[in-house]
Formats: C-alpha cells, structure tokens, sequence
C-alpha cells in the first residue's frame, strides 16, 4: 500500500465559485475525502499553472487538522507520480499523460487513474476513445461510477476497436482500458447534521410559506432543461399528486439557472401550465445556507432526469444522507445508487429508438451545425419519464408520512453502507493497490515510439525546414561588433527565455569563441556540465539569431 499519492489539478486553486458543474463538486469532495480518509502519508497535487500550497491546502482540510504532508507541484515533474505509485485525474481523458509518463520515466513508473463524469459529449467521447491508441496500461484504470456507464464505456470501447482493426486490416483486437465500478461519495455526517436542525427546518418552512401540513418537495441541481431535466413531468406529477392526497404541495427548485434571465421565465411558464396549484419556489443553489436549509425543510426528493449527460448523479444520495425519501427517474447512475421501493421509487423511463433521426442529430453537432446544448437537449426532449407512475410514488410520501421516515431512515443505512466517503476511499485504495500489483508483475516492454508522433518535438518534426540543423560539428564564430554584455537590446529579444541558457552563460559562450578557446558547438559545450547543454544549444541558436553569432 502507498503511503503517497499524487492528483492532478490543471487548475491548480481549489474551490468552487458561482454556478459550479456537479463534477466540480464531486472532484473537490473526492480530493478532500482521500485526504482526510486515504491513510496517505502525503498527498501531491500536480498543476498547469505556478500556485502556492495556500491556494491548495485550504480547500483539502477546510481548516481540519491533518497529519497528510500536503505538496504542490507541476504536472510536468514526473518524479512526484513516480514516489507515489498513481496520479489520479479528476477526468477521463489520459492519453497526454500517458505520453508524458513513457516520455519522462517508462510506462511502468506509476499508475494512471482517471474519472468519468460524462460521456454524452461527442468530444468528450472521442477524447475518450483516443485513450484506446495511447500507450494506456493494464495498470491504468479509468473509474466508472455506475454500472450503466461502465456497460456504455465497455461497447464504446469494443465498437471503437473493431472500427480500428477493420480501417487498418491488421484484423487485431485493441485491448479495453481497465474499467472499475467505483461510486462517487458523500458526506454522511455533513448531510445528517444538516438536515437534523428542527429550528432550521421551521424557519425555513415559515420563510417559504408552508402551513405545519405543507408538503415540501425538493430538487436540487442546475436548472438547465438542455443539460440536466426537463421540468414540465416534474410539475405534472406533483399537481397530479397534490390533487390525488388533496395536500398543499410546495415544489422548492434549488439551483441555478445557466441564462437566468432567459431560462427562469420558461420553468416560471412551464409551472404555471403544468402545475397551477402548487407553489413553486427558485432558491439560490449558490448559497450554501440556502441549500443547507431547504435540507433541513424538505419532505420529499424529487429528480426526474431525463438526459444523457447524467452519469451518476450526487444529489439523490445527498438526500438519502439528509434522511429524505427519493422519487428519481429509472436512469444510468440513479438505477445504482436508489433500489425501488427500499429508499423510494424509480420512475420508468422511455428512450426513442435508434435510427435516422439520432444519427441526423449525432451529424448536425458533428459538422458545427449544432451547438452541443442543442443536442443534448434534443435528446432529452424525446426521452420520456412517466408521469403517472411519479405522480403515484409522490402521492404515496405525501399520505404517508410512516412511509417517509421509513424510506428516509433506509437512504441513510444505504449512504453509511456504501456511498459513505470512508467506504468509497476504501474502494480507492484497493484499486490503486491492484494496479500496483499488476504493474509490479508486468514485463519491460521497449516501447517502439517514445513520443506521441503528432505531439512530437517541434525541432524534429520540422527539422527539414531550416537550411540545417544546429550539431556538435557547426562551426561558430563571434560577430565582430557583438557585445555579450548587452544581449538584450528590446523586450522582443527576452521572449521564451525559459528554454535557454542564462545571460552569464551566454556571456561565457561569447567569451569562448571571442578567445579562441571554442570554434564549434562541440566545442563550446564541453566547457559546460551535461545537465546544462540541451538549454546552450538552444542559447547559440538564439545569439545567432541575434546576429552575434555567425554559423557555417
């Protein structure tokens, strides 16, 4: 078992702002839970940009003592994945990496570990599939946290590699990347203890204008028709269920609108057409108090989510952890983590069928010619979840308030069995344990390209464009005039200076060939340790460049 692990952030400032994605959420709480539940020694977070470990650290404890050593680096010093045996990525798309690491330090150094969030998009499907001809292990892994995405992944996969064999008639099967079952997580004691403040839940209910009967039903998420439900089977079935009790039904839509100004009149429409006797509620889905509250207020969890960009889905299993009955679509993720009729009911859905229609769609967003939002929508549009059956399980929590606790005691038995943030650490550190194995027991391989060939060196791939190519034999000359002291004459001429040698060991080189003591590349560099060369070549090119260096 590892004592370290590493994560890479591209990001690197941790935290979530306004109007944040679910993945947003479940990455910063999955980094937070490893942290503070991993047993790890150590924890490195890898980055894109340059951020300091207070950037980093408060996020990871949210002020809690630990004893994990916290770390930032960039993603580029390998050596940190290296000590900790994975880097984990909070996405899916692990090619770059895996070029990076055979690039670097050899494909057995360490494990990659990546995230599924989505796999609607078609783009982020074809980054998906480009894991399959990336130099990809059998000790990687890429999680999937539902079944149904596991089961989408896996044809995926195995249409993607027969399509491959038959474009390059070499009748060879591409082998699947590793495909984990692994849930996201929740904190069980967070929710309990939000949801379990009688003074809160009776402020709340007084502030939104429930009476001590009221029913208040609850959907928390982004209110986006396109990427996550549409609402118009949700307010059907709660005035179908309102009528069939005769209870005062309030519907609480705690969220955020992704064109507030645009979009609020269109769910403000469709809860008037579709639900005229219950009042509706838009609660800020910003505001931690505001979520934290409606928590603590709520009767019933509603998410009647039709759409394909849904994979697992983390607020059924926040309000099984708030105590609260669900009533959710029979869909992907919510199928896996809600069992009918124990922590409350899945409502059937019905998918159109395949066919001329969807491979138009699939070509129209393939093309430009829609936006994936258009897409994403239209599918949804055409994915039918059944009002009536909704309507039935709502009206059977409305009457029966035994039927409620029942329901919400068994969510939070099925949250602290197993989507509790400690069980599904644990399932983490098994998996990074099996990798480990795995990759302990495999064979050196010589890799037959140690680059990614369209992502290859620049000064290699266009090397036939330039007269020649700088070698050890090009002879070198100090320009007469050159003055090594004043290298810099404009702010042009510091461009990239990371790639080069520093203005003293310029100075040195000048000074070697103005003294006579080096007229060649080759001989110029023996003067200077190994490490130290590569960023010297790249400094003669520059000076000549310059116009103070002559070559030929």
């Amino acid at each position: 078992m590892s004592s370290r692990l590493a994560i890479f952030h591209p990001a690197g400032k941790l935290g979530l702002g306004q109007n944040f994605f679910g993945k947003d959420v479940a990455n910063l709480d999955l980094y937070r839970a490893l942290v503070a539940h991993g047993g790890f020694a150590a924890v490195d977070i890898l980055t894109l940009v340059q951020v300091g470990l207070d950037q980093i650290a408060p996020a990871l404890t949210q002020g809690r003592a630990t004893t994990t050593q916290l770390s930032v680096d960039s993603i580029l010093n390998t050596q940190r994945a290296v000590q900790a045996g994975a880097l984990l990525r909070g996405q899916p798309d692990l090619a770059d990496l895996a070029w990076l690491r055979r690039q670097n330090v050899g494909d057995r150094a360490y494990s990659l570990v990546g995230l599924i969030h989505t796999i609607a998009p078609p783009a982020s499907r074809m980054s998906l599939a480009m894991n399959q001809v990336a130099p990809i292990q059998p000790w990687d892994a890429l999680i999937c946290t539902s079944p149904s995405v596991q089961d989408a992944l896996r044809d995926m996969f195995e249409t993607w590699g027969d399509y491959l064999a038959h474009r390059f008639g070499d009748g060879q099967r591409r082998s699947i990347p590793k495909l984990p079952l692994v849930p996201l997580g929740v904190d069980h004691a967070r929710f309990q203890g939000l949801a379990d403040r009688p003074d809160v839940r009776a402020s709340v209910r007084a502030e939104l204008g429930l009476g001590e009967d009221d029913i208040l039903v609850l959907w928390v998420g982004r209110l986006s028709f396109f990427e996550k439900a549409f609402p118009q089977p949700m307010f059907a079935a709660v005035e179908e269920a309102a009528r069939l009790t005769g209870k005062k039904v309030h519907f609480a839509l705690v969220g955020w609108f992704p064109n507030e100004p645009l979009h609020r009149p269109l769910y403000e429409r469709a809860a008037a057409a579709y639900a005229p006797s219950v009042t509706p509620h838009f609660l800020n889905g910003n505001d931690p108090e505001v979520v934290g509250g409606t928590w603590a207020a709520g009767d019933i969890f509603l998410s009647l989510v039709d759409n394909i960009q849904e994979t697992f889905g983390i607020t059924p299993i926040e309000a099984m952890a708030a105590g609260l009955p669900v009533v959710v679509s029979d869909w992907d993720g919510y199928r896996y983590t809600v069992r009918d009729g124990r922590e409350g009911f899945l409502i059937p859905t019905l998918g159109a069928p395949a066919g001329s229609q969807g491979r138009s769609l699939a070509a129209r967003h393939a093309v430009g010619m829609d936006a994936y939002q258009h897409y994403v929508g239209a599918v949804a549009q055409h994915t039918a979840v059944h009002v009536g059956r909704a309507a039935q399980a709502l009206a059977a929590l409305i009457a029966d308030p035994g039927l409620r606790a029942r329901m919400g005691a068994a969510g939070r038995e099925r949250i602290a069995t197993t989507f509790d943030w400690p069980v599904v650490v644990g399932e983490i550190r098994a998996l990074l344990d099996e990798l480990a194995a795995i990759r302990a027991a495999a064979p050196d391989v010589m890799p037959s390209h140690l680059t990614n060939p369209p992502k290859g060196d620049p000064f290699a791939d266009f090397a036939g464009f330039a007269t020649q190519v700088l070698s050890p034999d090009t002879p070198l000359a100090l320009r007469p005039g050159a003055d090594p002291a004043n290298l810099i004459r404009t702010d042009l001429d510091g461009h990239a200076a990371a790639w080069r040698a520093t203005p003293d060991e310029c100075a040195r080189v000048c000074a070697l060939l103005g003294d006579g003591q080096a007229a060649t590349v080759g001989e110029v560099l023996a003067h200077f340790p190994p490490p130290r060369r590569a960023a010297l070549e790249m400094a003669v090119v520059w000076m000549a460049k310059l116009g103070v260096i002559d070559w030929l």
